[in-house]
């Protein structure tokens, strides 16, 4: 008899990238909701935990691109030059979104002494940066089922942190907890555009995939590399490093033991 886990593996496996790509987008919105834990846990308590989540999940960033995206990127055909431009485009499209708009992931609560941008113009890049999001699952569901889930893993564990300090950002700019939990779902809906929009090319344009997963790549890289780690850098005390190096090492093993779906 086969156990519930590899029932459910063969049931993702066996969906359509259609079905895949919302599936794993809808689950990925429900994050959008993680504000309610404000609801429950004081400020030193969500403080205490973010830090721990964001080590975890910038190991999960690094390894879905080192042990997913860029070992599928090679074996599909090979590390070309147009490989290492759309890498270094993934990069800086994030990075000019993050300029355009004055707005970037931020794991540390508002206070009065760390100020953050207004909270309708988060909103905006909130949105824009899960419709890359959706963008960047779909291109990895067609690929294959083991790379968009580790795809949308890794997602996950970086929206869990990002949205618990958005939806901080919201309620330090004025926003109602139920507004600001409304607003926060609705801006995470865009990743359903971005999907959608994938999906309806990828059979007019069979080289999508090729573009999107070394953008995909240089996306994770650029999070990973310019958001999280600078936020850890904060935490300069042994202990709390060490276990900061324990989580980052743990985020990478669960990407690792994904490539065991394939």
């Amino acid at each position: 008899m086969h156990s519930p886990s590899i029932l459910t593996k063969d049931i993702i496996i066996n969906m359509s990238p259609f079905l895949q790509t919302f599936l794993a987008i809808a689950i990925v919105s429900i994050i959008s909701f993680i504000g309610v834990l404000t609801f429950v846990f004081d400020r030193k308590i969500m403080s205490a935990l973010l830090l721990p989540m964001v080590s975890f999940s910038a190991g999960a960033l690094f390894g879905d691109v080192f042990l997913h995206l860029l070992p599928e990127i090679v074996e599909e055909g090979g590390w070309t030059l147009s490989v290492s431009l759309f890498l270094m485009g993934g990069i800086l499209i994030s990075f000019v979104i993050e300029k355009m708009i004055h707005w970037h992931h931020c794991h540390v609560l508002p206070t009065e002494d760390h100020y953050h941008p207004v909270g309708t113009m988060s909103l905006i890049g909130d949105a824009l940066h899960n419709a890359l999001d959706g963008i960047l699952i779909a291109g990895s569901f067609l690929i294959s089922p083991s790379v968009g889930i580790a795809t949308t893993i890794a997602v996950i564990l970086h929206e869990i942190p990002q949205e618990i300090g958005d939806f901080a950002l919201l309620l330090f700019s004025g926003f109602s907890r139920k507004t600001a939990l409304l607003f926060n779902f609705s801006s995470a809906l865009t990743a359903f555009l971005g999907g959608g929009i994938v999906l309806l090319f990828a059979s007019s344009i069979p080289s999508v995939t090729s573009v999107l997963i070394p953008l995909a790549a240089g996306n994770f890289l650029y999070i990973a590399g310019s958001d999280l780690l600078p936020e850890l850098h904060r935490e300069t005390r042994l202990p709390q490093a060490s276990l900061q190096l324990v989580l980052l090492l743990a985020g990478i093993g669960v990407m690792l033991a994904l490539t065991f779906l394939e």
